[in-house]
């Protein structure tokens, strides 16, 4: 049976999905974009970063994904962030709680794939 290692992140900063919402609505205002932050269209946004993210990692192997250069987890910080930009404006349109939406998932994932 494989060990489970426990991942301990940087920091202990918690994400303040509100915040990021409201500063994404407010670049987007001042640049005129609400009218294409339609459900569809950032769906689609998120899938396109999402492959942006992929291509930093093209080629790679699994070992040479772990040890970034500088630059380059740079340019994986920004389409992570990109990602979670368009997904927080994609629940707050669908009125979708994402952390509540991420607990229920995890549940599922439990029952789902427990081991017997």
């Amino acid at each position: 049976m494989s060990e489970i290692k426990q991942v301990v992140p940087h920091t202990e900063q918690l994400l303040n999905i509100t915040r990021i919402n409201r500063e994404f609505r407010a670049l987007a205002a001042i640049n005129d974009w609400q009218s294409y932050h339609t459900p569809k269209n950032l769906a689609a946004a998120v899938s396109v970063e999402a492959g942006e993210l992929l291509a930093e990692f093209q080629w790679l192997t699994d070992e040479e994904s772990k040890p970034l250069e500088p630059q380059q987890k740079s340019q994986v910080a920004d389409e992570v962030a990109d990602v979670i930009m368009y997904l927080t404006e994609l629940c707050a349109q669908l009125d979708i709680n994402m952390a509540d939406a991420i607990d229920i998932k995890i549940n599922k994932n439990k029952q789902r794939f427990k081991k017997f």
